[in-house]
C-alpha cells in the first residue's frame, strides 16, 4: 500500500502566504519521510481552502521536490477546457520527470461551483466523463477529431505529449456510469474521506464486476491525526472536523433543496453514502492513538484492498502535524 498526504491548503490562521507555505513545508516533509504521493484538491470560492488553481500549484511542488509523486484529487473536469488540461497535465507530467498522476472528479456539493462555471449540476458528470475521453485521445493520439455533446474538435494534436507512457488516471465517483466509464478504461477510483465504508465497498465490488484486473486501484483519502493518546488525537483534530462538517452539512441542505425544486436525483447525504456529521467523520477518520489507527488501516485494508492511502493532517498547528506525520512514519506505517 503507497501512502500519501492530502494537500487542502487550509487557511486556518487568515493568511493565504502563511497557509501556501505550510503546506509545501507539510509535503517536504512527507518526502522526507519516504512517502510515495502528494495530492492536491481543488476548491473555488473558498477562504478556507486555497487551491483554485490546482495544475499551479502541483507545478510548484514538481518544482521543490524531486521524489515524491503527485497526483490531482481532483481536478473538476466539468468546470474546465479539457484540450487546457490535456496541454497543462501533459506539460506538467514533464515538469515534475514523469511524477504525475490524474485524478479527476465532477464536482458538489458547491452549487454556487456550477452556478458560477455555468454546469447544471445535472451535467456535470456527463461532462467530466466526456472531457476525460477527449483529454485521453489528446495525450497519445495525433489529428484527433471529437464531436461530443459538450466538446469539439477538428485534427488537433497538442505539443507535448506526456512524458510517461501512461499517465495513471483516477476517478472520484460512486456512480453507476462513472464506475463503468473507470472499469472500462482501467482508470483507478478514489474515495473522499467523507465516503462511507459502505459506499466505497460497492463501488469496488460494481468496479470488480466489470474489471477484475483493474481493481486493486483505489485510493483513499482519510482525515488525519495520529496523538500520544486518543484523546489527544481527537482534541487536536476535533476543530477541524467541527469546521468542515458544519459547512459541508449546510452546503448538503443547499443541494438537497434545489434537488427538490428542480426533481433531479441526488443521493441522500447519510452514513450509507457520504456524510458530514462530526461523530461520523471522527469514528471513519484515522484519528487517535498508534493503536487505533494502526487499527482503523487494518480494517480499511481488509474491506477495501486499498491501493493508496493519502492522509489530510487535521491540527490546526503546523508543527503538531509534522510530529504526527513522523509518528505515522515511525509507529503506524510499518505495522499495517
Amino acid at each position: 500500500m503507497r501512502t500519501g498526504i492530502f494537500c487542502n491548503y487550509e487557511n486556518y490562521h487568515q493568511d493565504a502566504h502563511r497557509a501556501i507555505t505550510e503546506q509545501v513545508a507539510m509535503v517536504k516533509h512527507c518526502e522526507s519521510l519516504g512517502f510515495d504521493e502528494a495530492w492536491v484538491t481543488e476548491h473555488h470560492f473558498n477562504e478556507f481552502n486555497l487551491s483554485p488553481s490546482i495544475l499551479v500549484l502541483m507545478a510548484h511542488l514538481a518544482g521543490v521536490t524531486s521524489k515524491i509523486r503527485l497526483g490531482s484529487a481532483a481536478v473538476l473536469l466539468a468546470f474546465h477546457n479539457p484540450i487546457q488540461v490535456a496541454e497543462d497535465i501533459a506539460t506538467l507530467d514533464h515538469l515534475s520527470g514523469g511524477r504525475l498522476v490524474f485524478g479527476i472528479a465532477k464536482g458538489g456539493p458547491f452549487p454556487e461551483h456550477n452556478r458560477h462555471f455555468a454546469t447544471p449540476m445535472g451535467e456535470s458528470r456527463a461532462k467530466a466523463l466526456e472531457a476525460m475521453t477527449l483529454i485521453h485521445k489528446l495525450l497519445y493520439e495525433t489529428d484527433v477529431s471529437f464531436q461530443g455533446n459538450y466538446y469539439h474538435c477538428d485534427r488537433i494534436t497538442i505539443f507535448p505529449k506526456p512524458l510517461q507512457k501512461q499517465i495513471p488516471v483516477y476517478i472520484a465517483s460512486g456512480d453507476d456510469e462513472g464506475i463503468t466509464f473507470a472499469a472500462k478504461h482501467s482508470f483507478g477510483l478514489m474515495g473522499g474521506p467523507p465516503f462511507s465504508l459502505e459506499r466505497l465497498k460497492t463501488t469496488v465490488v460494481k468496479y470488480r464486476a466489470l474489471n477484475s484486473s483493474g481493481s486493486e486501484k483505489l485510493m483513499l483519502a482519510r482525515f488525519f491525526f495520529v496523538g500520544k493518546t486518543y484523546d489527544q488525537a481527537v482534541s487536536e483534530a476535533l476543530p477541524f472536523i467541527r469546521k468542515f462538517s458544519q459547512k459541508m452539512q449546510a452546503n448538503a441542505a443547499v443541494v438537497m433543496q434545489n434537488q427538490n425544486h428542480s426533481n433531479q436525483h441526488q443521493k441522500p447525504f447519510d452514513r450509507h453514502n457520504i456524510c458530514f456529521e462530526e461523530d461520523y467523520l471522527i469514528e471513519n477518520s484515522i484519528i487517535g492513538d498508534v493503536a487505533t489507527c494502526r487499527d482503523k488501516i487494518k480494517r480499511f485494508q481488509d474491506e477495501l484492498n486499498i491501493d493508496a492511502l493519502a492522509l489530510k493532517p487535521s491540527a490546526f498547528d503546523l508543527q503538531k502535524n509534522l510530529e504526527s506525520l513522523t509518528r505515522y512514519n515511525q509507529e503506524v506505517r510499518s505495522y499495517v
